[in-house]
């Protein structure tokens, strides 16, 4: 049985652009955790503010409040799709969402990972594709690389890993109960 030996500070994220320098970054990080997550927050200003930023965002989208969003400038929203309140978009890379597309409460679109590989765990990241009029139900979990396809529905808690086909339902394995 081989050990690898990890080494973390060898750590270089070679390959990954935040897009942005980091006076940017910086303005960002201030103006969504000061403003844009707050309740009294109006959407309006949300989606003008995220715009501001670099999102593209499409009429009529909701941004509701608390929703984390790494970096704008990596994300595409279209028109009339909902963000609902708690989602975190970790979006080190881009991250679309088509539509008439629901994102429910508390989902995580995580778009980071590390090469276990790596024995300094390098970065492993890839974008994240929702279509069109998909819903991504509460607390479920959507992992780089995946794209969700048109119509497609991601239960409440499901941990999606590989793409979804459009028109079809992924939902979360059931717990058993042993009496």
């Amino acid at each position: 049985m081989s050990t690898r030996i990890r080494d973390l500070a060898g750590f270089t994220g070679a390959g990954y652009d935040k897009g942005r320098g980091p006076l940017v970054q910086i303005a960002w990080l201030i103006v969504s955790g000061s403003v844009l997550s707050q309740w009294w927050c109006p959407n309006g200003v949300r989606v003008a503010v995220l715009r501001r930023f670099g999102a593209d965002i499409g009429d009529g989208a909701l941004v509701r409040h608390r929703v984390r969003i790494h970096w704008p400038w990596k994300l595409k929203i279209g028109a009339h799709s909902w963000i609902g309140e708690g989602t975190w978009i970790l979006n080190l890379e881009p991250v679309t969402i088509g539509s008439n597309t629901a994102i429910s409460q508390d989902v995580l679109l995580c778009t980071g990972s590390h090469d276990h590989r790596s024995p300094t765990f390098e970065f492993d990241n890839a974008p994240i594709v929702i279509g069109d009029r998909a819903w991504i139900a509460a607390r479920a979990t959507i992992l780089r690389g995946v794209r969700v396809g048109d119509d497609a529905i991601v239960g409440a808690t499901a941990l999606v890993t590989k793409d979804v086909a459009g028109g079809t339902t992924v939902l979360a394995p059931r717990a058993s109960v042993g009496r």
